[in-house]
Formats: C-alpha cells, sequence, structure tokens
C-alpha cells in the first residue's frame, strides 16, 4: 500500500468552444432581418409629412376619441363579414 493518493478527475466546467450556427437556422435568421429591415424603411416612409401614416397620427393626435370611435366602427364592419 502506498500514502500517495490518485489525482483527481478533471471536472467539466463548460469550457467547449460554442458550436456553429446551422447554415439553415442562418439563413432564416437573414432572411428575418431583411424581412425587418424592409419593413421599417416602410413605416419610415410613410410617416414622412403627406403620407398615410403622418396624416392618420395628426389625426388622431388631435382627435383621439372620433379616432377611437372610427377604429371601433371599422373592426364591426369586418367582423360581421366573418
Amino acid at each position: 500500500m502506498t500514502d500517495q493518493m490518485p489525482p483527481r478527475p478533471y471536472i467539466y466546467e463548460g469550457l467547449d468552444p460554442a458550436p456553429e450556427p446551422k447554415a439553415a437556422l442562418k439563413k432564416v435568421s437573414d432572411a428575418v432581418q431583411r424581412v425587418v429591415s424592409r419593413v421599417g424603411e416602410a413605416i419610415d416612409t410613410a410617416r414622412k409629412p403627406g403620407m398615410p401614416l403622418s396624416i392618420l397620427s395628426n389625426v388622431a393626435r388631435e382627435a383621439p376619441l372620433g379616432s377611437l370611435m372610427i377604429a371601433f366602427l371599422l373592426g364591426v364592419a369586418v367582423a360581421r363579414r366573418r
């Protein structure tokens, strides 16, 4: 018998390198980013003075209750069709 203790085993601490992203996931991520940027550009364009979103936001700012009533009536009209 010996008085020496065997060395302790190495403890795994999760230091492995991160796995590479899958090609399909990368493609989907890129497609989503492109769509988001296009939608953002369309919204920015529509908010310019004289464009529909600019007009709509001005009307809603000046008459919020009237705008709410119109939105409610449009919702009722769309809901009845279905």
